[in-house]
């Protein structure tokens, strides 16, 4: 299982043997990147709402900007709007945001910056590298986007990722790197790898780490459209972020691909009508968010085709979660209120079959494909399970 190709070895003047770590690029998933925001707005939701600010504060994850009365003040500064022409999205009126820490671990290792234990998140696996030897901002290091819009968008990011790669590999005295991401930062790296020459990706890529990859979709945003999800938070009502979670072109990049759902599958339930993943326009035109079909359109082939790599991939998920598989609403349910849930397996937010998809490349790429299934690890916990941290060590280091 464990390869054994994690280190370079280099003699140094004094003849001994130096054991050179592949530096690591982290890769974070939707909401794994911090966000901050300037104000100048002429308009808010409420009157308490602030519309103007001389200075960057913090917009994501702020546990503070989620309070209630104040969480439609975030939803408001956090959406996106669609341009339906141009097929691009942008912040509204008065709202800068920028994405802090690049190249730097300290945003993706923690979501808030008073590093509230909530939202630690890659935290646990940059500090085991710490102890196997690695530095921060050196020989590992982090990639943030905007994890609002999808690949078609990402044309900046990826010009910079391009450079971060090979600064990180010149840094590391010619090392080959390493990229490991979680969830939704997978497919946007497969997205980078599959538009880089082989020749790129032979130089500098050494192997691509996969940690609860969505390969083919994942029911959950089907959710996120029709009735919001507040994610876990106990005192954040769904219908209060569902403006913002509607407006991000990644919560329609991240629904159930045909290539992964059949035709026939029922993925949402309701009184005088089903949907299948041929019935999204539909779906849409259903809760009354068009804007959602298009973006749909936009993203829908981004990676349907699943093109291999041409890297060596670790492909690491967990399994044996109920997962949501259907949606199922009944009586006056539909869209505002939360739907009774029909599970699958999966790692309690990625369907099983979709967490496989890696599996698709066997057999299609001259590169090895390490398959790593490990049973209870959930999405995001997966980022603090020892059997996966382990299996890193063992990858890394061997």
């Amino acid at each position: 299982m464990y390869p054994n190709k994690g280190l370079t070895l280099s003699v140094c003047p004094h003849h001994k043997l130096l054991l050179i770590l592949n530096p690591v690029i982290l890769v974070p998933g939707d909401g794994g990147s911090e966000f901050v925001a300037k104000l100048n707005k002429t308009t808010a939701p409420h009157s308490w709402c602030v519309l103007h600010t001389d200075y960057y504060f913090s917009l994501w994850l702020n546990l503070e900007e989620l309070a209630p009365f104040v969480i439609d003040c975030f939803t408001d500064n956090m959406r996106v709007l669609y341009d339906r022409e141009k097929h691009i999205t942008h912040n509204p009126p008065g709202v800068e945001t920028k994405i802090p820490g690049w190249g730097d671990t300290r945003t993706v290792e923690w979501l808030d910056p008073s590093h509230i234990s909530p939202t630690s998140y890659f935290s646990p696996i940059v500090n085991a590298m710490v102890k196997w030897g690695y530095e921060r901002n050196v020989s590992v290091r982090g990639a943030p986007y905007d994890f609002r819009k999808a690949p078609n968008e990402y044309a900046d990011f990826y010009q910079n990722f391009r450079t971060l790669v090979e600064e990180t590999y010149a840094l590391n005295n010619n090392t080959k790197v390493v990229l490991l991401g979680h969830s939704m930062g997978n497919p946007t790296t497969l997205y980078f790898l599959n538009h880089q020459p082989q020749s790129w990706k032979d130089k500098f890529i050494h192997s691509f780490i996969s940690l609860a990859g969505v390969w083919g979709g994942s029911v959950k945003p089907l959710r996120l459209f029709a009735s919001g999800d507040n994610l876990g938070v106990a005192f954040v009502k769904a219908l209060n972020v569902r403006v913002q979670q509607r407006s991000m072109p990644s919560s329609a990049w991240l629904m159930p691909s045909d290539m992964f759902w059949g035709k026939d599958e029922i993925l949402v339930e309701r009184p005088g009508r089903n949907y299948t993943v041929n019935d999204y326009k539909q779906f849409f035109m259903d809760i009354n968010y068009m804007d959602g079909w298009y973006m749909r359109q936009d993203t829908a082939n981004l990676i349907r085709s699943l093109t291999p790599p041409g890297v060596e991939v670790h492909c690491v998920h967990g399994y044996g979660i109920p997962t949501p598989g259907t949606l199922v609403y009944t009586g006056n349910m539909w869209p505002d209120s939360q739907p009774n849930v029909r599970t699958d397996d999966g790692d309690g937010t990625v369907n099983i079959r979709s967490l496989k998809g890696c599996l698709h490349w066997q057999g299609k790429q001259p590169q090895k494909i390490y398959h790593v299934p490990v049973k209870g690890a959930e999405h995001m916990e997966i980022l603090d399970n020892k059997d996966v941290i382990a299996y890193l060590k063992k990858t890394l280091t061997s």
